[in-house]
């Protein structure tokens, strides 16, 4: 059957009849059919590089009136801004590369996609197909090395297979759970004459996502929420993935339980909201990580109880019951066991869910969360997130990000780099609303927010976009600036500049008797590991950012912070920089350790919190 539906669920255009009620089949090369399909899977831009085996289908693309290119300066900013350009959109992203090293180079955001459950379509050129095997020049095996990171992987042998297998491609990428894949086309496959018709007969046995909830379990799990005294709803990207958060505003709302949301999931659930306790996981609020340990249901929705946020497993939640809801059924029982297993779509489930309480309600089973909620008040106003000032007068990273986030025009994007700079940009930037976050969660992939900025702001160019990126992350994909300034992409870009791989060195601190081997970034091994002065640093980022179409800009003092911000959010015609000077010894806070258990979660350096005994325990 015809494609229908994009990861919006919005209907996929389709061709209209050029005569007599049937499309014409056109006769075209394999390339003219690829692009003729991107435009008809409703394809508007496109990241990628050309080479030897893909270049057949650039030629067409010339030709092409609704498919922008934009040729990025490496194949891994192609892949991420792809993943960004999706997930500020909700539509497919696409990215395009030739043979070899060009797929390898996808390999990171193909992964980093697959991880955080994002709609991708990776297309690559492959050797002809009498040499592959061969190995021939710039010749990989894509499709078996991409194998174990992407929903599907396709290698298209028959130039009239391209259409049916575009049309299989966008289908798998954006239906069930979200996800990369990959379609190889041998160059001799491109060039092969050839027929176009649109729509293709799609046959994919085997492949039925579910969506809709098992009516007995909903209200097996609408129960528990009734007869729960200490529930935490727990909302994972699926939530995002699903487009369920008015529906989520509404479960909690009705029920009255707290919500934490995930690093994935920010904006899920309005920050601002009385009933959401924070982040959790590793370094989350302590009120969300401790409300998981004291609970006892976890209703997860569209969470897949990652490391980061059980911390050693089998000590998390030791009290609570698990309904645990998600689209993969391979998700549900794989770390934890559930006591409520709910296979569906998150805004299917969470729809019935609400109905399903509601009929509780009116049957006179409600929940009596008052004595929880005294606990979880008194935790959130006894551990605040909050952050000191450097005594030396420096800039504070937290302050930084806090002021950017207050200063940012309404409705913008941040996407975020990995590491210390990407905890902040959680922590200390309000989200109130879905697609405002863009981060690498499960791959933690440095070198993510300048591309992922730079597709967010391709597909939504008429919102403002911000970059948060510390200096490691910064100098793996910077290069992506250039093909911002040339293709009129004006992203901001905030480098939190401590001089050092900061989060590596926070750990170092800590764990390694403050033994900074290889982290040090701004001079060589034979320096004192101090900081120099700005003008001294390697590479200047301002004198770089301008050599690449740049504004760009340094801040150190404090008391220039908010003029430098709004001078950056003025600035409109060109991507902007902000190479901000901070003081590299902040660290995040809270923080459990790896390997521990949640309980053990420091609120800053050396203080552990005393919870006291739960009213419930």
């Amino acid at each position: 059957m015809p494609m229908t539906e994009q990861a919006t669920g919005a209907p996929m255009p389709q061709p209209r009849p050029r005569s007599g009620g049937q499309p014409v089949p056109e006769h075209v090369t394999g390339a003219k059919s690829l692009i003729r399909s991107l435009e008809e899977v409703g394809v508007d831009t496109v990241f990628g590089i050309p080479g030897g085996t893909i270049l057949p289908a650039y030629d067409p693309m010339m030709d092409s009136s609704r498919v922008r290119h934009v040729l990025v300066r490496h194949e891994q900013g192609a892949g991420h801004a792809a993943t960004g350009y999706a997930q500020a959109t909700g539509k497919v992203g696409v990215c395009m590369a030739t043979s070899g090293p060009g797929a390898t180079n996808l390999v990171t955001p193909i992964a980093d996609a697959n991880m955080d459950s994002v709609p991708l379509v990776a297309i690559t050129g492959q050797v002809v197909t009498k040499a592959i095997g061969t190995d021939a020049f710039q010749e990989a095996d894509i499709v078996g090395i991409s194998m174990p990171i992407t929903k599907h992987s396709f290698l298209v042998t028959k130039a009239e297979d391209i259409p049916k297998t575009i049309a299989q491609a966008f289908h798998i990428a954006s239906t069930g759970r979200p996800g990369p894949v990959l379609v190889d086309i041998p160059k001799d496959v491109l060039q092969a004459q050839t027929t176009f018709s649109w729509p293709p007969v799609m046959d994919l046995p085997g492949y039925r996502p579910v969506t809709k909830p098992h009516a007995k379990q909903i209200r097996e799990a609408a129960k528990l929420i009734t007869a729960a005294k200490r529930p935490v709803l727990y909302v994972g990207g699926g939530v995002l993935k699903a487009q369920a958060t008015a529906e989520l505003k509404v479960l909690a709302e009705l029920t009255g339980a707290p919500v934490t949301t995930t690093l994935m999931a920010l904006g899920a659930f309005p920050d601002s909201h009385p009933l959401h306790v924070g982040m959790p996981g590793m370094h989350g609020a302590v009120t969300a990580v401790t409300a998981l340990q004291k609970a006892d249901l976890i209703v997860a929705l569209g969470a897949r109880f990652d490391d980061r946020v059980t911390g050693k497993l089998d000590s998390f939640a030791p009290f609570a019951k698990i309904v645990h809801a998600d689209i993969d059924p391979a998700e549900i029982g794989k770390n934890r066991a559930a006591d409520v297993p709910i296979v569906g779509d998150a805004r299917e489930v969470v729809a019935d869910l609400v109905q399903a309480v509601q009929k509780e309600y009116e049957e006179g089973r409600r929940g009596d969360y008052t004595a929880w909620w005294r606990d979880l008040s008194r935790w959130r106003d006894t551990y605040p997130l909050g952050y000191e000032q450097p005594s030396d007068g420096s800039l504070a990273p937290q302050q930084v990000i806090e002021r950017i986030g207050q200063l940012a025009p309404e409705g913008t994007i941040f996407a975020a780099g990995v590491g210390q700079h990407q905890m902040w940009a959680a922590h200390f930037v309000q989200y109130e609303k879905p697609a405002t976050w863009l981060n690498s969660g499960g791959a933690g992939t440095m070198g993510y927010a300048v591309p992922a900025a730079m597709g967010a702001k391709a597909g939504m160019p008429e919102r403002a976009v911000w970059a948060i990126d510390g200096d490691g992350c910064f100098q793996m994909t910077n290069q992506e600036l250039t093909t911002c300034a040339l293709n009129n992409i004006p992203i901001k870009v905030a480098i939190i500049n401590n001089g050092a791989l900061g989060m590596v060195r926070q750990w170092q601190t800590l764990f390694y008797n403050q033994r900074y081997s290889n982290t040090v970034l701004h001079s060589g091994p034979e320096a004192d590991g101090k900081q120099p002065s700005a003008g001294t640093r390697v590479p200047d980022f301002v004198k770089l950012s301008e050599a690449m179409g740049c504004y760009a800009i340094r801040c150190e003092d404090p008391a220039d912070l908010d003029k430098v911000i709004e001078e950056a959010n003025a600035v409109n015609d060109r991507p902007v920089v902000i190479d901000f000077i901070v003081h590299e010894d902040a660290m995040v806070w809270p923080m459990v350790a790896a390997g521990t258990s949640n309980d053990e979660i420091l609120a800053a350096r050396d203080v552990r919190p005393d919870f006291g005994d739960s009213e419930d325990d």
